[in-house]
């Protein structure tokens, strides 16, 4: 999740985040969940509909009791439980074909939820949970409508959502991993993103790029031929992994990596933040992270060019740093020197994209931010991005530890650690946690642990 920028226009009365965290014994951050009079609203958790109801409205599961408006889909869904701990429940919500925000149940109703107006968020008026059945039984359903922006929660136990009048219409307030005292902070939770298109297309995604939660993974059957595609992600106990490795990186280096790992009040380790979302938190703790690497780079391509292989038609682009600024053949703008920030979120300061800017602009922003995540710049060979391996990504300090991290315990190398994880030499294989088809048959997510 980006930073994030209050809806004060129209929410003023939501609270404000915890700018102080509760830390554990051990230095990680712990979670102390409140009420919803704690959740804070967001453009990062709302999920914006275009229409206003005065009363929550469910539809029925059969074809003829569905809201005329909403286009039909027929996406069978499988939910695996492979979770060691406690109950899980799923939770499918996302925007229909009229882009009105829903959530649907597992006998496939509908739930249309009402804030009635109220600009500071409300409970949802109706059950929007799916239950799983217990450890190593699968729950079946149809998705019975197309859907975009979609999200399929789950939760060790419950999750909170509510309901807020915006000035389009409703808004579902989700879950937020940055916020320490939302109603679900001391719950075990994650989701898999969809879209499921009108002509019946579907795209889903595993993604760390915010965080690492429950651990999901997914397979994808399809009808076409082309064979069941299949992201396994993280494996079990990846949480505690990733915890215990960034812990030994702060003992190491001195920053505080381990702060990242939010736990629940008893110390059990629940996600860990990427460091873009741990800066919501605060903001200050790798300010100066990135500074001496950062002059270093700009040091060398003072007298040297760096090259950027757009992977596009304009091919090879020479970059050199003249007046403070990095320049590049045939772009539009040139580029200042990045913050810790900048680096983290790969979407501020010389990495922003603006109006205007043109084919190579666009194509050396995540080239450019890709190489300082990965700390690549300053190798042999580095002078050319991208170029190596990625045997050679987060080899040299400083560098992104999440990441590393992340990475270190994927078991396929599939799931985005940051947001243009997906630039590669050309050849290099798909580091993204995409499944995708034009003919879908079954979306399958494994909750707990991923298939064999």
């Amino acid at each position: 999740m980006r930073c994030l920028t209050l809806l004060a226009a129209f929410l003023g009365a939501a609270s404000a985040a915890p700018s102080v965290s509760i830390r554990a014994t051990n230095g990680w951050t712990v979670a102390r969940p409140g009420t919803i009079k704690d959740v804070v609203v967001t453009k990062e958790n709302t999920l914006n509909g275009t229409s206003q109801a005065r009363e929550t409205v469910i539809t029925s599961a059969k074809g003829a009791g569905l809201d005329s408006r909403a286009i039909g889909g027929s996406l069978p869904l499988e939910f695996v439980n492979n979770f060691d701990g406690g109950s899980v429940n799923a939770y499918v919500v996302g925007l229909d074909s009229d882009n009105r925000v829903v959530f649907v149940r597992g006998d496939g109703s509908l739930v249309y939820p009402s804030s009635g107006g109220s600009q500071v968020p409300v409970p949802i008026g109706a059950n929007v949970a799916i239950p799983l059945p217990g450890k190593g039984q699968t729950f079946r359903m149809t998705l019975p409508i197309v859907l975009t922006s979609g999200r399929i929660y789950f939760s060790e136990g419950t999750l909170t959502f509510s309901v807020v009048a915006t000035p389009i219409g409703e808004g579902i307030v989700q879950p937020a991993p940055t916020n320490l005292q939302d109603p679900s902070a001391g719950t075990n939770w994650g989701f898999v993103e969809l879209t499921y298109t009108t002509d019946k297309s579907l795209w889903a995604n595993i993604s760390y790029v915010d965080f690492v939660g429950m651990i999901l993974s997914m397979a994808l059957s399809v009808s076409d031929g082309s064979g069941t595609q299949i992201t396994r992600g993280l494996g079990r106990g990846s949480v505690d992994a990733i915890c215990n490795g960034l812990s030994s990186q702060a003992s190491s280096d001195g920053w505080p990596w381990n702060r990242m790992c939010v736990a629940n009040a008893q110390g059990k380790p629940l996600r860990v933040l990427s460091p873009n979302d741990y800066a919501v938190i605060d903001s200050g703790a790798f300010g100066s992270y990135w500074s001496g690497y950062v002059d270093e780079v700009w040091n060398r391509y003072s007298s040297r060019d760096l090259t950027i292989n757009t992977q596009t038609g304009a091919g090879n682009v020479a970059c050199r740093v003249s007046g403070g600024t990095m320049n590049c053949g045939g772009d539009n703008r040139g580029y200042g020197k990045p913050s810790a920030t900048d680096i983290w979120g790969c979407n501020g300061g010389p990495f922003l994209r603006q109006g205007g800017d043109n084919d190579v602009h666009i194509a050396v922003i995540p080239r450019l931010c890709a190489a300082f995540v990965r700390s690549t710049l300053l190798l042999d060979g580095g002078d050319v991005q991208p170029s190596l391996s990625s045997d050679n990504y987060y080899t040299a300090d400083p560098t992104n530890h999440y990441s590393r991290l992340v990475h270190d315990n994927e078991i396929d190398g599939r799931g985005y650690a940051f947001p243009y994880d997906d630039v590669n030499p050309d050849g290099h294989g798909d580091s993204s946690g995409l499944v995708h088809s034009g003919a879908p048959k079954t979306l399958t997510v494994y909750v707990g642990a991923p298939p064999p």
